[in-house]
């Protein structure tokens, strides 16, 4: 990393750190809150939200200082913009998720518009189109309901972001780099205010940011091998939300339950009920993320034997994971301080 990369990653920390409470101070001015329901909210009191509107303005603002932008960037900050305000006016409860899924392909659409999308050789265009779509909707919708407890999403994302600079960094390429180091400042200085008992939720608005930026960014990124597994290191690296979006879904079929209903379902308030407090689900988490990202880096740079069997033995570990999961109960009341259970979904 250049000095001007670590520049980059400190004023995002600044400014998340400064702009934070100023979003704080105006969600609770204008009565932005999110507040317990009794259902699958059990925070002790209203929290504001606009933690997200927050990290975008730091991104943003640690880019511009920093940073000249090209193309493919400027398409994804104004997809990024996209799904910041559909994400504002969520947070207002005033979206359906069949209107919130139509803000989401126009993000996708601005995406596909800028030259960014999945290129894999040996398919059809067509077919890499599709991909692009289900990869970045789904992303974003991923991180979106990992949202459930302080500092769970924000941390995860900042550590899939560590992981893809490793791959920047590798690349020599300069421009990622900087991205990923506006982002990965910005979401460490949101945490210092989410961290259990959080003061401020980032809300869709930031959620939502997070999965774009980090799905449109695996999409950039190259992996160079001589085998095709290391394709799967873009899935690796984000490969916690993913399971947990999976296994969400998964449950809730099993349960008859529709795909993007709230429940108390994820693997975090699994976690939870297991017996463990919410900073050490969290901390789990963060490290679970960046187990099966290292994985995900070795797989890239190991022969084509050791890539397969790198990833046939993390599914092997994520599927004997989903069967003892799913067999905790959670449906006996355990609400912790905290936002333990609360979920904010997204079609």
């Amino acid at each position: 990393m250049t000095y001007l990369s670590i520049l980059t990653l400190i004023l995002g920390f600044l400014l998340a750190s400064y702009g934070v409470p100023i979003a704080r101070t105006a969600a609770l001015k204008y009565g932005i809150v999110d507040a317990p329901d009794g259902r699958l909210k059990h925070q002790r009191e209203p929290v504001p939200y606009f933690g997200g509107l927050a990290i975008y303005l730091a991104f943003l603002m640690s880019l511009a200082f920093t940073f000249e932008f090209r193309h493919d960037v400027l398409g994804i900050i104004l997809g990024g913009t996209i799904v910041v305000m559909l994400g504002l006016i969520d947070d207002f409860g005033v979206l359906t998720p069949w209107t919130k899924l139509a803000g989401q392909l126009l993000a996708v659409f601005v995406l596909i518009k800028s030259g960014i999308r999945i290129e894999i050789a040996a398919f059809p265009e067509w077919l890499d189109l599709i991909l692009t779509v289900f990869w970045m909707v789904g992303l974003i919708n991923a991180f979106n309901l990992l949202d459930i407890m302080d500092g769970l999403s924000a941390g995860v994302g900042a550590v899939s972001a560590m992981f893809l600079l490793i791959v920047a960094v590798l690349q020599n390429d300069q421009t990622m780099v900087f991205m990923l180091a506006a982002l990965i400042g910005s979401l460490v200085g949101f945490l210092r205010y989410n961290w259990q008992p959080a003061r401020i939720y980032m809300g869709d608005t930031g959620a939502m940011f997070i999965g774009l930026l980090l799905g449109a960014m695996t999409m950039i990124e190259k992996y160079p091998s001589a085998h095709p597994f290391s394709l799967l290191t873009p899935v690796f690296i984000l490969g916690i939300p993913i399971f947990d979006t999976l296994f969400v879904m998964y449950v809730r079929y099993q349960r008859g339950l529709p795909i993007f209903w709230g429940s108390p379902d994820h693997i975090a308030i699994r976690l939870r009920h297991w017996g463990m407090s919410v900073p050490q689900v969290v901390i789990a988490s963060y490290a679970a993320t960046a187990c099966v990202a290292g994985i995900g880096l070795l797989v890239m740079s190991a022969n084509e034997q050791v890539a397969m069997g790198l990833c046939l033995g993390t599914a092997a570990v994520l599927l004997a994971a989903t069967a003892v999961l799913k067999r905790l109960d959670v449906r006996r009341p355990d609400h912790a301080p905290g936002k333990p259970e609360e979920e904010r979904t997204a079609a």
